[in-house]
C-alpha cells in the first residue's frame, strides 16, 4: 500500500485537467495559402450546422496545434477512425522505409516533388480525402518533417476521445506485476470511472530510483534524481545567520 500512497500524495497535481477552447466546423483548404491560416480554415466553419467541438486534451506547440486542428476537422466530418488508421499506416510505412522517411524530412526536396509524392502515396494507399488534404498541406509548407510528432499528438487526442488514458511510468527497472496493478488501480481512482487506463512503462536508469508518472500533460515526478536536485539547490542557498 505504500506504493499507492506515494501516488496519492501527488493527487492534487492531477485535479486540474486542461480543456482547450471550442471551435467550429471543417472544410477543405485552398492550396497555396500560408500554413497557419489554411489549417485554421481547415478546422473551422459553419458552427450553425454542426455545433462546437472541444479538443479533449490541451496540446501546446506548433505540432500540437496541427494535431488539434486535424482532430476537429476529423470529428466534424465523422472521419476520426479512418484518419487515425491512415496516419498509423503512414507512420508504419516510414518506419519500414528509411528512404521514404528521409524523403519527408529532406529540406532540399522541391515543394512540387514533395506534394506529388505524398498525393501519389495517399492515392495508392486509398487514404481518406481529409487525410490526403492534410498531408498535402503539410507537404506544400515543408512540415512533413514534423509528421511523426504531429501524428503522436493526434493519437493522444483520439485516445482521449475514446475515454482512454495512456499513462507513461518511468522507472529504473520494470515494475513487478503486483506494483503495476496497484499503480493502475490508484490511477483509475484519480482519473475516475468511465475511462480506461493503459500503463506504458519506460526504463531510464538516469532517474536513479523512484518513478515519474505522466498523463494528459501532467507530470508527477517522484524520482530520486529530482529529489537530489532539489536537495542540492537547498544546500546551495545562502544561510541567513541574522535569525540565529
Amino acid at each position: 500500500m505504500a506504493f499507492a500512497g506515494r501516488i496519492r500524495s501527488g493527487i492534487s497535481l492531477f485535479k486540474t485537467i486542461a480543456v482547450s477552447d471550442s471551435i467550429s466546423s471543417a472544410r477543405s483548404f485552398p492550396s497555396g495559402r500560408p500554413l497557419i491560416p489554411a489549417l485554421r480554415d481547415y478546422a473551422t466553419a459553419s458552427a450553425e450546422k454542426t455545433g462546437n467541438v472541444k479538443v479533449p486534451v490541451a496540446l501546446v506547440g506548433e505540432s500540437g496545434n496541427f494535431a488539434s486542428w486535424l482532430y476537429i476537422a476529423a470529428v466534424k466530418m465523422n472521419s476520426l477512425e479512418k484518419i487515425e488508421s491512415d496516419l498509423s499506416e503512414l507512420v508504419e510505412a516510414m518506419k519500414a522505409s528509411p528512404i521514404f522517411s528521409q524523403f519527408t524530412k529532406d529540406p532540399s526536396v522541391p515543394r512540387e516533388t514533395r506534394l506529388a509524392a505524398i498525393v501519389d502515396v495517399c492515392d495508392k494507399a486509398k487514404f481518406a480525402e481529409p487525410t490526403k488534404n492534410f498531408l498535402s498541406l503539410l507537404a506544400e509548407n515543408g512540415k512533413l518533417k514534423n509528421l511523426d510528432v504531429i501524428v503522436k499528438k493526434f493519437m493522444q487526442l483520439t485516445t482521449a476521445h475514446r475515454g482512454d488514458v495512456k499513462v507513461l511510468v518511468t522507472t529504473v527497472m520494470p515494475l513487478p506485476p503486483a506494483e503495476e496493478k496497484e499503480l493502475k488501480e490508484t490511477l483509475q481512482e484519480i482519473i475516475g470511472e468511465g475511462k480506461k487506463v493503459t500503463v506504458e512503462q519506460k526504463i531510464d536508469p538516469s532517474i536513479y530510483g523512484g518513478l515519474i508518472v505522466e498523463f494528459q500533460q501532467k507530470v508527477l515526478d517522484m524520482s530520486i534524481r529530482t529529489r537530489a536536485q532539489q536537495m542540492e539547490r537547498l544546500l546551495r542557498e545562502p544561510v541567513d545567520l541574522s535569525n540565529l
